[in-house]
């Protein structure tokens, strides 16, 4: 620990100007008690739970970043700013050391006795960040800061090579998306993944996502039928054969696999179907269901489809977390998987019933990695409890699933929202996944958008970056490699690196 003090700052006419750092200094250890006695409450009801002490300093944290984060600092971090301190604004897995740091600060050119904080301290939640990081996406190369994860197509349990190739590409750990194929294909996968991660001498773990209660389509009773917008069709909680209302006898019908939401619908709710593709508004409620009309869709119309997912934003989907089909393939998941995806995953509850769910099958091994999927609002309002639920008993990350989120937060709330999760990550000390259309474009044509590029590059913040099957993965593997090495030299979290710049060299002729 350092004590040194630091010579107050002078006015013009060489008397101490107390003025400014007086009152910043008030204004700091007030906030610091307040703080302090807030966190201190949202600990204790979790620290019983902890049984892992690597966890405990990243739930403290976390604590105290969700109480600092109850009160507006806006205008300390401009009274900080000014006195050329540190802003606060990239302190979020160190934040009670630097508000320590500050407060020394102050302290030194107040003229008093200054203790700042070990430095090892301010660096241990980024320490524990990038030692997760490797448990879950896989060693580091030296080649860039953020993983590349890679969605495995049914082709890699037939194609040996595809998992040495896409490794060679730039490829660091694997999903495996369990809504598809079965235990024969994906155990092959498996057995080419390890095969060729040993060729290689790297580590690349296989993710097992657990598909989770998506709602979908189930039933179409018009197959094919393109709408419109203004079109009208029925969400019936069952199959109608008699359609005793007549004035929409003629609407087409669709049922879904939750049939328990429909009877939750209110006149005047927004329904997104297909990512969005289509947006519907309930305008009536009949007898076993809703009429809805079609609000958002292309010029062109899109085609109702069966399996096609849809989101009820406004409405909390409080269902069981593990469907049937989830329960039946965790033996295999639990034996064979190095993390764990758990998709639709809302409550700590779901938590505890998937982590109770596998331990039958782990026998004597620890209890798997879990990547917990942030998909819905509910998710959201609960993410601090769930990681602390699941970081209680084993290691923890997070995925930013935006596909379903930008449905269930609204489309125009999803950049606020992505940008929250990775602050309250960083601040619990644990890794993120950036997901869900990263170079789409570029995956299934061949070509990027201008805007999928600028997407690329702000993923380069989180952990680990996933991209989607494609006939082009390959080149994308490249092209995403190649933004994040370079992103990696101006940026780190939320810190920008003044490396050298070398768009611009030596003089400028005017």
């Amino acid at each position: 620990m350092s004590e040194h003090p630091i010579p107050m700052a002078e006015q013009a006419d060489g008397t101490p100007n107390a003025g400014p750092i007086a009152a910043c200094r008030t204004q700091l250890n007030d906030a610091i008690a307040r703080i302090d006695a807030d966190s201190a409450a949202i600990f204790a009801d979790w620290e019983p739970q902890i049984a892992r002490p690597e966890f405990h300093p990243g739930a403290r944290n976390l604590a105290f970043y969700l109480a600092a984060r109850q009160y507006d600092l806006t205008e300390l971090q401009s009274r900080l700013s000014v006195l050329g301190l540190s802003s606060l604004g990239r302190a979020e897995s160190h934040l009670r050391q630097s508000l320590a740091a500050v407060s020394a600060t102050l302290d030194g050119l107040s003229g008093l006795p200054a203790t700042w904080p070990d430095p090892v301290a301010i660096d241990a939640g980024f320490e524990q960040i990038i030692r997760d990081q490797t448990l879950f996406f896989g060693d580091d190369t030296g080649e860039r800061h953020t993983r590349i994860m890679v969605t495995m197509p049914t082709e890699g349990a037939t194609d040996a090579g595809l998992a040495e190739r896409l490794l060679e590409a730039g490829a660091s750990c694997f999903r495996i998306n369990c809504a598809h194929d079965g235990p024969e294909v994906w155990s092959a996968m498996i057995d080419n993944i390890r095969a060729a991660a040993a060729a290689a001498g790297r580590r690349c773990p296989v993710l097992m996502d657990v598909a989770g209660p998506k709602c979908r389509i189930e039933s179409i009773d018009q197959p094919g039928k393109r709408l419109f917008r203004g079109d009208r069709f029925r969400l019936m909680a069952r199959p109608d054969g008699k359609r005793s209302d007549d004035k929409h006898k003629r609407l087409p019908t669709i049922t879904i696999t939750f049939p328990e939401i429909v009877l939750k619908l209110q006149s005047g709710l927004q329904v997104w179907i297909d990512d969005g593709k289509i947006g519907a508004r309930v305008v009536d409620l009949i007898d076993g269901g809703a009429v809805l009309e079609v609000t958002v869709v292309a010029d062109k119309g899109k085609r109702l489809k069966l399996e096609k997912g849809i989101n009820f934003p406004a409405i909390d989907l409080e269902i069981e977390h593990l469907t049937a089909a989830d329960r039946a393939i965790l033996p295999f998941v639990a034996a064979h998987a190095d993390i764990i995806g758990c998709s639709f995953v809302q409550r700590p509850e779901d938590i505890r019933d998937l982590t109770a769910a596998l331990e039958p099958h782990r026998g004597d091994r620890p209890p798997q990695p879990l990547l917990l999927k942030i998909e819905t609002a509910l998710a959201v309002r609960n993410l601090p409890r769930m990681i602390v639920q699941a970081g209680a008993h084993q290691p923890v990350a997070v995925m930013i699933a935006r596909g379903d989120l930008a449905m269930e937060v609204g489309t125009e709330r999803l950049s606020e929202v992505q940008e929250e999760i990775l602050w309250l990550c960083e601040a619990a000390h644990i890794p993120v996944v950036w997901a869900t259309q990263v170079l789409e474009t570029l995956l299934k044509t061949g070509a990027p958008s201008r805007a999928e590029v600028t997407d690329a590059a702000m993923g380069q913040r989180a952990e680990c970056i996933m991209l989607n099957k494609g006939p082009y993965i390959l080149e994308t593997i490249r092209f995403l490699a190649g933004i994040l090495h370079r992103m990696d030299r101006h940026q780190f979290k939320k810190t920008a690196r003044l490396s050298a710049l070398t768009s611009w060299r030596g003089r400028q002729p005017l």
